[in-house]
This record gives structure tokens, C-alpha cells and sequence, in this order.
């Protein structure tokens, strides 16, 4: 299963005109669904949005939609940002709010990113959570995941692999998240994740589902917003033995 996101890039060439709708032909080594890919990316306003307001994909405007719906970043201090490649949630986080500590993790090199410690390895390493607090310098307060599995084409099985990668998001924040913090994570439709939101529910004080504007009509893709952390209990751990 892999770390990586689905976080689209904010492709070159978009034209910020409103209205104009441009088409791409097929080139010799393009495929058709290439050719559609791009032809997408183009007349996108999101993308177009992003070009102009320097976000690196059109993926930011959904964290900034489901902020304005949840209001989670201007209180938060400490963020870890899972799967941040190319890094528009942190760019995000860091525009409204300034002060923030950020720490971001993916298997995909990510530029740079002010105010930002970035992890270019796999989150489901074993050691990648003690890395990321290291990193952070503290507890987070909140924790964003646009993680994605990468897809194979059937719907149930991409459904499955990256609910698991959401409910391993989700340990992470239970195990390490602080009191009152927030948990935001991408999540596919598909009636699979009661475990997931089990333990959400019972360690936060509101569990919600959302689908911002920004996302694709046509995308599966939900989020999970927890809110109101009630802290780890007793028996959270395991037995041994």
C-alpha cells in the first residue's frame, strides 16, 4: 500500500479567462486518456485559481473549503500534514496561519515550504510517527491527510486501500494528538470505513463527513473532519503478551 497522495498538480498552460474552454489534440504518443487528463486540467477554474494565487495544486482549495465550513486551522499551532506532496494543504495552513509549526511527510520529494520540516519517506514506515513528531518539535493539535492509495481501477479495492490508509492516519492521531485537537482526512465512498469512524467517534467530540466544491463531481472522495479530541484512554493499548 503506498503512502502517496492524490493531490493533483496545478498544471501549466491554464488560461485565467473564465469562460474560454480550450482543447487539447491528440498527440502521437499521448494517449486518448492522457489527452482528456490534460484536456481537464486546462479548463479547470481551480487549477487557473491556483496558477494565479501560487497554490502548487488545486487540492488546497479544498482544505480552505472544508476550513470555512469547520474552522480547524487559525487555533492550531502544531500541524502534521500526511502525504503533502506537492504541499498546497501546508500552503494553506501556513497563509492562514503564520505562526504554525508544520511537519509533512510523503513518499514523493516535495519542494520546500517555509515554516515547514518535510519528510520524504513512507508513513507507513515504523518509524515514521516518532520522525514526524521529532520533526514538529511537539504534540500536533491537528492533523490533515490527503493520502490516496494509488488507484488499480476497481472502485471497491481502491475504496479499501485507502480507507486503510485513513484509519493508520487516524491511529496516528489518537496516539498522538493534543487534547481538544482536530483530525481531517480524505476518504473514498464506499460504505467500508465503520472502523474507522468507531474510533473516531469515540475519541472526538464531533465526527463529520464533507465534500467540498473543489472536489470532482465525479470523485469518489469524501473527508472525514473530527473535532473536540478527548485525549487517549485507558485502554487504547493492546495487551501484550
Amino acid at each position: 500500500m503506498s503512502g502517496g497522495n492524490g493531490k493533483g498538480g496545478a498544471g501549466k498552460g491554464g488560461s485565467g479567462r473564465g469562460g474560454l474552454h480550450v482543447r487539447v489534440k491528440t498527440a502521437r504518443k499521448r494517449s486518448v486518456s492522457s489527452t482528456r487528463w490534460l484536456q481537464r486540467q486546462l479548463n479547470d477554474p481551480y487549477v487557473r485559481r491556483a496558477q494565479a494565487e501560487g497554490y502548487r495544486s488545486r487540492a488546497a482549495y479544498k482544505l480552505i473549503e472544508l476550513d470555512e465550513k469547520f474552522g480547524f486551522l487559525k487555533k492550531s499551532r502544531a500541524v502534521v500534514d500526511l502525504g503533502i506532496t506537492p504541499g498546497g494543504w501546508s500552503q494553506v495552513v501556513r497563509k492562514a496561519n503564520p505562526r504554525a509549526r508544520v511537519a509533512g511527510i510523503d513518499l514523493l520529494a516535495c519542494e520546500p515550504i517555509e515554516g515547514v520540516a518535510i519528510l520524504e519517506m513512507d508513513f507507513m514506515d515504523d518509524a515514521a510517527p516518532d520522525a514526524l513528531i521529532d520533526a514538529l518539535g511537539s504534540a500536533p493539535d491537528l492533523v490533515i491527510s490527503d493520502m490516496a492509495a494509488n488507484t488499480v481501477g476497481h472502485q471497491q479495492t481502491d475504496h479499501l486501500r485507502t480507507i486503510g490508509l485513513a484509519e493508520t492516519a487516524a491511529d496516528f492521531a489518537v496516539r498522538n494528538l493534543l487534547p481538544g485537537g482536530a483530525f481531517v482526512a480524505k476518504v473514498f465512498a464506499g460504505g467500508a470505513d465503520h472502523g474507522l469512524l468507531t474510533l473516531l467517534k469515540r475519541h472526538f467530540t464531533t465526527v463529520k463527513h464533507a465534500k467540498p466544491p473543489a472536489s470532482r463531481k465525479g470523485s469518489p472522495e469524501l473527508y472525514v473532519i473530527a473535532q473536540g479530541f478527548k485525549g487517549r484512554q485507558e485502554d487504547d493499548e493492546p495487551e501484550r503478551g
